[in-house]
């Protein structure tokens, strides 16, 4: 089992920056790629960047050269720098961590960005 708890969402003006946090507890030994998702209202739930135990990433075309994923193993920490934030962006933003067996959701944290 692994235990995450996000951080960091709120209201932000258009062209601003955000960062959130993603608190992993429990089984990390097991985790192989975490990565952060995103659901606007109406709309299924997308992947927007992941990071594998190597450090590689992958980012969704929308947040590329403006989000950037990053990990802190030591303190079993995720994050998400957003900058150059848009209204789009608008959404309730989740940590998932997946191990060779099942993946693990996080609550998820809201983002709102003003026009």
């Amino acid at each position: 089992q692994v235990q995450l708890v996000e951080s960091g969402g709120g209201l932000v003006q258009a062209g601003g920056s955000l960062k959130l946090s993603c608190a992993a507890s429990g089984s990390i030994f097991s985790v192989i790629v975490m990565s952060w998702h995103r659901q606007a209202p109406g709309k299924q739930r997308e992947l927007v960047a992941r990071i594998s135990n190597s450090g590689a990433t992958n980012y969704a075309d929308s947040v590329q050269g403006r989000f950037t994923i990053s990990r802190d193993n030591a303190k079993n920490m995720l994050y998400l720098q957003m900058n150059s934030l848009k209204p789009e962006d608008t959404a309730v933003y989740y940590c998932r961590a997946t191990t060779g067996s099942a993946g693990y959701w996080g609550r998820g944290t809201q983002v709102t960005v003003s026009s």
